[in-house]
């Protein structure tokens, strides 16, 4: 029997048809699994969720000195 072009009876993953991306699928994930921690692990994997990075402006095609970036995300 075939089917009709454009339609697919291949199993779509529950994240990609509730219009998520896998990134924010997983995050949200481990949001929950970091939440449902107990002391002294919770502690540890708040300490592991910061976010460090540099941002670096442009001035006249030359880069400014970077600025060093910490910041953890917010609940």
């Amino acid at each position: 029997m075939a089917t009709a072009a454009g339609s697919s009876s291949a199993a779509v993953p529950f994240w990609r048809a509730a219009g998520m991306t896998y990134i924010t699928y997983s995050n949200i994930c481990a949001s929950l699994v970091r939440g449902c921690l107990k002391e002294p692990y919770k502690s540890e994997a708040a300490s592991r969720e910061k976010v460090h990075f540099a941002v670096t402006k442009w001035v006249s095609g030359k880069p400014e000195k970077p600025t060093i970036r910490s910041d953890s995300p917010e609940d």
